[in-house]
């Protein structure tokens, strides 16, 4: 931690204890809503907390259903069943990119109150028209942008699309402050539900006067909220590092056989989160697992990411298949960078990548 983060800290460190200050919370929601040009932010614990509280002020509860992707993390998953709510996977198009929206029309009942799309790795695939179908059928979007600070789609930023967009302040996000998260809204009445709900609902909301409902404990605290206003100071360096470690990646990757660079579409500008390619190599998986051991961090082999239908903890759920979603998470290679992540870093990824596919294409 450079000493300007720790200046950062010795604000809210010497007013410490005040159980009831939010004043770095409050200047950081600010500052949030002047960054990503909305009208409201509200900072939360986590980018799962924002999940929920997000499902809770679109009034998501016992009987409802939330469609998602099945190319998901299962902290979305966890997020709408914390709210009472089924999850309804719904499968990748047939390029694999984003929702099918097909899918998306024949999976929406009448107990459908929202869908979730989630940006992984920085990518906003199809997001537009996914917002423009739950606009034409009266549903709640609620962007799950906690890989995605900085992402645009045709101009506007990853979690201005929908009725509400929830961030990660996570260790690794693009910003940080180790833990934390954020939602963006332009809706007055999503927003003050959004603001009661982390404090136990104990200032009022539309329609709900204060300490009318349960909430939850979800405040970011202050000196997390310090860190964070510090680094945001840095949104823009940050962005133009993380996009420049994942075009010189590519680069050096070049025309490895078995991969294929996963494009983003031409009104899609993501940012540099992680490179991304798709594998057309035997058993994709492992492959992935070999690059993690050999140094590579990366989603599958490093994190076990798979379809959230196929993930043991959703059994419970009876998931539909959705095997197109299946096939693009096994054949995700979503190498994670991060500010730290240097030059030398870079030549070695690659390096090791391109070594590992021709053994791998050779028949290991």
């Amino acid at each position: 931690m450079t000493s300007y983060a720790l200046d950062a800290l010795k604000a809210p460190l010497d007013r410490m204890p005040d159980p009831v200050g939010r004043a770095e919370a409050a200047a950081l929601e600010a500052e949030l809503a002047t960054v990503h040009g909305v009208r409201h932010a509200i900072a939360v614990s986590s980018g799962t907390a924002a999940l929920h509280t997000a499902l809770i002020a679109c009034n998501v509860g016992p009987g409802d259903e939330v469609l998602l992707p099945a190319a998901t993390v299962i902290m979305t998953v966890s997020a709408v069943t914390a709210a009472g709510a089924h999850p309804v996977f719904v499968d990748a198009a047939q390029d694999g990119r984003g929702m099918d929206l097909a899918d998306v029309a024949a999976k929406t009942t009448a107990r459908t109150r929202a869908i979730v799309p989630v940006h992984l790795a920085g990518r906003t695939d199809g997001l537009l028209d996914l917002a423009a179908y739950a606009q034409s059928v009266g549903l709640h979007v609620v962007e799950d942008a906690c890989q995605a600070q900085g992402s645009t789609t045709r101009g506007r930023a990853a979690g201005t699309v929908g009725s509400i967009g929830c961030f990660s302040l996570k260790d690794g996000k693009i910003i940080s402050c180790g833990e934390g998260g954020y939602l963006l809204t332009d809706d007055d009445t999503l927003a003050a539900r959004a603001a009661a709900y982390p404090t136990h609902w104990l200032i009022p909301a539309p329609g709900a006067p204060a300490a009318s409902r349960r909430g939850m404990n979800y405040r970011l605290a202050e000196p997390l909220a310090a860190l964070a206003r510090h680094n945001l100071k840095g949104l823009d360096q940050a962005l133009s590092r993380r996009r420049e470690q994942a075009r010189q990646l590519y680069e050096l990757v070049g025309d490895t056989p078995g991969l294929t660079v996963h494009a983003p579409g031409p009104e899609d500008t993501p940012n540099g989160y992680s490179a991304l390619w798709r594998v057309d190599l035997d058993r994709p998986r492992d492959f992935s697992t070999l690059l993690a051991e050999a140094g590579v961090a990366n989603s599958v082999g490093t994190y076990g990411l798979r379809a959230a239908h196929q993930n043991s903890a959703c059994q419970d759920l009876s998931p539909a298949d959705c095997p197109r979603a299946a096939e693009a998470v096994d054949r995700m290679l979503a190498v994670t960078l991060q500010q730290r992540t240097t030059e030398a870093d870079l030549h070695r990824f690659a390096e090791t990548i391109r070594r590992e596919a021709k053994t791998w294409a050779e028949g290991r």
